[in-house]
């Protein structure tokens, strides 16, 4: 298994990807997801590959105060097999030499298996409540 950064040439694969593990959504075109990521730190988009084949991605980045990760996916026929455990020590690595202190990421409440690997990772729920608003509407 190799991590790498994303290439135009993954965009296909990656979003076939997020389809499998149910990443996406109606109100997220990925298409766009991918392209704003590529304007901002394109070198932060990591992707897992597997011979030929991608098997996982992470949209990584940092602001100069909190590191985040988003769309971190392994394929559903690669689980267990601690590709999500090396991009998240990946995506900790390059925060750490960008000087980031603290990462945080977004799970679904749902998502309990999820939210099981990343406490097995050390990550632990902060105590605050999500909020959003949306300032462009994607449409499909």
């Amino acid at each position: 298994m190799k991590i790498r950064p994303f290439r135009p040439a993954d965009e296909a694969s990656v979003i076939e990807l997020w389809h499998a593990c149910g990443l996406t959504r109606p109100w997220n075109d990925p298409h766009r997801d991918i392209e704003r990521k590529l304007s901002e730190q394109p070198e932060l988009f990591l992707v897992a590959t597997e011979k030929d084949a991608l098997v996982g991605s992470a949209m990584v980045g940092f602001d100069g105060h909190r590191g985040w990760v988003y769309y971190l996916a392994v394929s559903p026929q690669h689980r267990r097999l601690s590709i999500g455990r090396a991009l998240m020590q990946e995506a900790e690595q390059l925060l750490v030499e960008r000087g980031c202190p603290k990462i945080n990421l977004l799970v679904r409440s749902s998502n309990t298996e999820v939210i099981a690997f990343y406490r097995k990772l050390g990550y632990t729920q902060d105590d605050v409540v999500s909020l959003g608003r949306r300032l462009i509407h994607d449409t499909p």
